[in-house]
């Protein structure tokens, strides 16, 4: 398998361009199934899960034709398929997506149980009582989720809390098969994120009826159809996050470009208090500088507007780094941090305890070899690979790729000495 090998010691320096937001054109791309119409996606990131969810989206008749640098046009050219193959599915956790507009628009559906990052319990239950609420005959049969509404969905009300917060994915999930439901739909304790109200503007271009966008209580007036609509996927702000986390960890002096910081407020916040300067030089142009040191903080991850779960693992290679005792608590997936093992092969000073890591810092850091259990967990490993003194290998790096557009190539382009390796370039480098 391929890996990333890491030189460290070198400031990151210059300027990146942040790619489109895996997670908002995930359901972005689902939503195309609920028009006959065709629809245009524009600065789609060139990633592993965007391209497995075409692979998906083509089994159930989606087809999508590149029109350009990360554009995409997508029509259904056959509307009879249902079925989503538990090959691909396994793969990534966002095929569920899938799920909402299929028995929505053509009354059944056949999804297997997604996969993805295995970073603790992450249930289903939340998308399966949304749609149940609209109607839909719901089954699991030998691992896969058989939706049916042969008759159309009903518009009800519903309330989407989890014990961890509001869902994501089932609040997209359920808005999308809302749009075509009869009559309205209230969905409380909906999710906040960017991701959901970028996927309502899309649906509202696409002529649905939604109020509430950005709030936790949605209300979705059914429609007959839907048209076809073209948007530009919004800025990725887990993925500015990184680049931001990993200038400052290395001392460097990094432009990030085409950023929403109105979207990383938490993450802003956390930052200033951990010594971190980032500036707006222009409109979606964000410098990041770190000043004299970093400093230890206090943080907990919690749901949107909050600081997002998504950059935990690289908040604690930073604050490995950080003068004091940092405390971070994950009350998203308590057990996410199977990171922690690796940071502290590479001489991070970091203890668990229960849902909690207390890091003690600064501690220098030493290249070693180690392994991305999970995607932002390996972002956080590379980060790590830049501030260490020595080589770094990063295996199993599938996970990065499926959710960072290019990493060696904009972080070379910041001046970090990394490349990637093949199988046949390891043997030959070994001998």
């Amino acid at each position: 398998m391929e890996r990333l090998v890491v030189e460290g010691g070198r400031p990151l320096e210059g300027a990146v361009r942040i790619s489109g937001a895996k997670n908002a054109a995930l359901p972005l791309l689902a939503a195309c199934l609920l028009t006959d119409e065709t629809c245009v996606l524009r600065n789609v990131p060139d990633l592993q899960d965007v391209r497995t969810l075409r692979k998906i989206l083509a089994h159930v008749g989606l087809a999508t034709f590149q029109r350009g640098l990360n554009a995409f046009e997508l029509t259904v050219e056959e509307p009879g398929r249902c079925v989503a193959p538990y090959g691909l599915v396994s793969q990534m956790r966002a095929s569920i997506y899938l799920l909402g507009p299929l028995v929505a628009k053509r009354g059944y559906a056949e999804v297997a149980l997604p996969g993805g990052c295995v970073i603790g319990h992450r249930p289903v239950d939340l998308h399966l009582r949304g749609l149940e609420a609209l109607g839909a005959d719901l089954a699991l049969e030998n691992g896969t989720i058989i939706a049916r509404a042969p008759g159309g969905l009903r518009g009800a009300e519903m309330d989407l809390s989890g014990p961890c917060g509001s869902s994501v994915g089932a609040t997209a999930n359920v808005v999308m098969a809302a749009c075509l439901a009869e009559g309205q739909t209230v969905i409380h304790g909906a999710a906040r994120e960017p991701d959901v109200t970028e996927l309502i503007r899309f649906l509202q271009a696409m002529g649905a009826r939604i109020e509430g966008s950005g709030s936790s209580t949605l209300r979705i007036t059914g429609v007959p159809a839907l048209g076809g609509a073209e948007q530009s996927v919004m800025p990725d702000r887990i993925e500015a996050a990184t680049y931001a986390m990993a200038a400052a960890l290395t001392g460097g002096d990094v432009l990030l470009e085409e950023v929403d910081l109105a979207h990383m407020g938490a993450v802003v916040e956390v930052l200033a208090r951990a010594g971190v300067e980032l500036s707006e030089d222009a409109p979606g142009a964000v410098r990041v500088r770190r000043g004299e040191r970093l400093r230890a903080v206090k943080v907990s991850t919690t749901p949107y507007p909050g600081f997002p779960t998504d950059v935990q693992a690289q908040l604690l290679a930073l604050l490995t780094q950080a003068k004091g005792t940092s405390v971070v608590r994950e009350t998203i997936y308590p057990d996410r941090f199977m990171h922690v093992a690796e940071l502290a092969r590479m001489g991070a000073e970091i203890r668990k305890v229960g849902p909690t890591a207390v890091i003690q810092g600064p501690r220098p850091l030493s290249g070693a070899e180690v392994k991305a259990t999970d995607l932002r967990a390996g972002a956080a490993l590379v980060m790590a690979g830049l501030a260490a003194e020595g080589t770094t290998v990063v295996h199993d790096i599938h996970h990065i790729d499926r959710g960072y557009e290019r990493i060696e190539d904009k972080l070379r382009g910041l001046g970090a000495a990394i490349y990637r390796e093949t199988p046949s370039q390891t043997l030959r480098r070994a001998a």
